[in-house]
């Protein structure tokens, strides 16, 4: 029962099937009959789990699971503590409501790698850079979140998820690693 860690690159899809010439997980994962316990959008980086076991990519993808995902989200715009205040808050989306989250406003890690391609900057706009640590995770929840403050997703890299993170197992983006699941609570 492999658990593979895997950084998704920008713009790869999040499925094994090819689709209109895009990149898929298909061109980064050769192991056969595994799957991804979760999604992440193509214009989203970051940690990915894949699994061959069913029951443990529900554990892990499944939001009654509590599994925490962790995003590094860097806006258009300064996250000061009133931003960062509502996005803790639940937040109506229109169609859910968000649960209660951590939102804390951080430095640009260090051992981010830049995005190809890059961020566009504008010498008028700051950004900012902040940790959204979710225990659900709907359709580009994140994103959704950060506009309903004003502060629209210019970049968003997945962290961790659960006990497993970016930081303490190092992938550049397109590599992956076999860990073991044991450490799932």
């Amino acid at each position: 029962m492999p658990l593979i860690l895997f950084n998704k690159p920008f713009q790869v899809l999040c499925q094994f099937t090819p689709q209109d010439g895009r990149e898929s997980l298909a061109d980064y994962i050769a192991t056969p009959n595994i799957y991804p316990a979760g999604r992440l959008d193509a214009d989203s980086e970051g940690l990915m789990l894949l699994t061959d076991d069913g029951r443990l990519q529900h554990q892990i993808a499944h939001p009654d699971h509590k599994e925490a995902k962790t995003y590094l989200v860097q806006v258009d715009g300064v996250a000061d503590a009133g931003a960062l205040a509502k996005l803790q808050a639940p937040i109506d989306l229109g169609d859910f409501v968000t649960k209660p989250c951590k939102a804390v406003r951080i430095a640009e890690p260090e051992w981010l790698w830049p995005r190809n391609p890059p961020i566009r900057q504008r010498a008028d706009k700051p950004t900012s850079w902040i940790a959204i640590t979710l225990q659900e995770g709907k359709n580009r929840q994140v994103r959704r979140m950060t506009a309903a403050v004003g502060l629209p997703t210019l970049r968003l890299v997945r962290s961790s998820i659960g006990p497993y993170s970016l930081a303490t197992h190092p992938l550049m983006p397109g590599e992956s690693m076999e860990v073991s699941a044991g450490d799932l609570k």
